[in-house]
């Protein structure tokens, strides 16, 4: 059996895992079968988000299953519109998620498509007090990150962004690696053509499925990943791409699906 423990990546505030399980569009009790499957399997990263209407469902299972609260990564999103009410809305996820705190929350959006330097004061204010790990933002562009950063000397630890092998930009990496932010990517699957030659290329050699590939192939340049599933065999079919690594040969190919 491969070794699939899950390898991190440092944030101010702790380790993140660099394969999670993501929640989107799983509600009601296929949300709670997704998350304990996971669990069950050896994920120790779920993310979630105020919006998606699950965070219950995750606390249920965070609760029941019997892991320590401290070893599962958790993360959450305050949408867009509760901008105004962010510490109420980080309570309410609290409370919902039946937890002290957060491994990470993040802004779901850019609110008014702004990047709003006072919500993310409200964001460095909830960290310091203790009830959220570490802060970040996601769907913000550089120029964005780089307007709260100016205004309050402090960059998001993550951004998280939709990212997959024809959304690779290798500059757009190295301007967040620059400004010490972890890229975090969302619907790897979703853009990709899975029939692309790099990637069944790549498949055959490993003996593995072209989603496997470019579940690694995020791995393979940092990216933490998050795909989601509600189907255990498919939840296990990602946690196993820890156990295979692409060659740098075979990396380099697949970034030439970037558009």
């Amino acid at each position: 059996m491969p070794d699939t423990t899950t390898p991190t990546l440092t944030l101010p505030g702790g380790a993140i895992p660099v394969l999670g399980l993501g929640t989107w569009q799983s509600e009601g009790s296929d949300a709670e079968l997704a998350v304990s499957a996971a669990l069950q399997l050896g994920y120790r990263h779920v993310d979630t988000a105020t919006g998606y209407g699950n965070e219950a469902q995750v606390g249920r299972v965070l609760a029941t299953r019997g892991i320590d609260r401290d070893d599962v990564f958790l993360t959450t999103k305050l949408p867009p519109d509760h901008a105004d009410r962010a510490r109420q809305t980080l309570m309410e996820s609290l409370a919902a998620l039946g937890t002290d705190h957060l491994d990470l929350w993040l802004i779901h959006w850019p609110p008014g498509k702004q990047a709003r330097p006072d919500v993310w004061e409200e964001l460095r204010r909830s960290r310091d007090e203790g009830h959220v790990r570490s802060i970040g933002v996601s769907n913000y562009s550089i120029a964005q990150i780089d307007e709260l950063i100016a205004a309050t000397g402090e960059a998001p630890a993550v951004n998280q962004i939709p990212y997959s092998p024809v959304d690779h930009d290798a500059a757009l990496l190295a301007a967040h690696r620059e400004r010490g932010v972890v890229v975090e990517g969302y619907s790897p699957l979703k853009r990709t053509d899975l029939a692309a030659e790099p990637i069944a290329a790549a498949a055959r050699a490993h003996g593995v499925t072209p989603a496997q590939v470019v579940l690694r192939w995020h791995l393979e340049h940092d990216v933490v990943v998050i795909p989601k599933s509600v189907r255990p065999e498919r939840l296990e079919e990602n946690l196993a791409v820890l156990g295979f690594t692409l060659s740098p040969d075979e990396v380099a190919a697949i970034d030439t699906l970037g558009r």
